[in-house]
């Protein structure tokens, strides 16, 4: 089986996965599975441009266009972090996803910042709160606050998903979205390759809703 026709089934089976599952309780191990698989080839073509033309040449638009985005934001973390290899050291449980999604919607109400902008912040600084280490630099909880910028916008407890979801709305409403989205995230994280991740993530939600339990049915391990 070429790379394209393994990547387009592991697809296709995650898809019908996730619609019986409808993110009600904890992924179903078949789920699981085929989400790894997925990510996994995903990964090999972000460190292969060569090999993500080809496979990507080969998909249905629509399946290309997701899977594109998935790869490049794999390309811009790693070129934005190529030190990190292996596991992080600590991993704990997320909460349950229809359980975060509330929580980002919240943020939307009080802030008017996208839902699913907090969404792809939450999934790239946190893996959904599972990697509990702090950054290099010190930077702490689901949503990564350095302490002097939780000590502005934070209320209650860093580590609290409730409380650090909300405080990045308050956050990226105060640095200028949603008129001024990608401004906003460039002063959450000064990183042109971080804002591009996180936008092609919130992308990806915004076409297709569902996608926001792809990615929590993905795993920190593969890597």
């Amino acid at each position: 089986m070429t790379v394209a026709a393994a990547l387009a089934a592991a697809d296709l089976a995650l898809q019908r996965g996730i619609a019986r599952w409808h993110g009600a309780g904890a992924p179903p191990a078949a789920v699981v599975r085929e989400a790894a698989a997925e990510q996994r080839i995903e990964l090999r073509m972000a460190r292969d441009p060569r090999l993500a033309r080809g496979v990507l040449g080969k998909l249905p638009r629509t399946l290309a266009r997701d899977v594109g985005d998935d790869v490049t934001a794999l390309r811009d973390l790693l070129l934005l972090a190529p030190h990190e290899k292996g596991p992080p050291i600590r991993l704990g449980p997320a909460l349950p996803v229809v359980r975060l999604k509330s929580l980002y919607l919240e943020g939307e109400r009080r802030s008017g910042v996208a839902w699913q902008v907090l969404a792809a912040v939450n999934y790239v600084e946190s893996d959904f709160g599972r990697l509990r280490e702090s950054s290099v630099d010190g930077a702490q909880g689901p949503m990564q606050f350095m302490p002097a910028t939780w000590a502005e916008y934070g209320r209650g407890d860093v580590h609290d998903p409730r409380s650090a979801i909300l405080a990045a709305a308050r956050f990226l409403r105060a640095a200028g979205a949603p008129a001024r989205e990608r401004a906003a995230l460039l002063r959450y994280n000064p990183s042109s390759l971080y804002v591009d991740a996180v936008e092609r993530y919130a992308g990806r939600i915004r076409r297709n809703p569902a996608s926001l339990l792809v990615f929590y049915a993905r795993s920190p391990l593969v890597r």
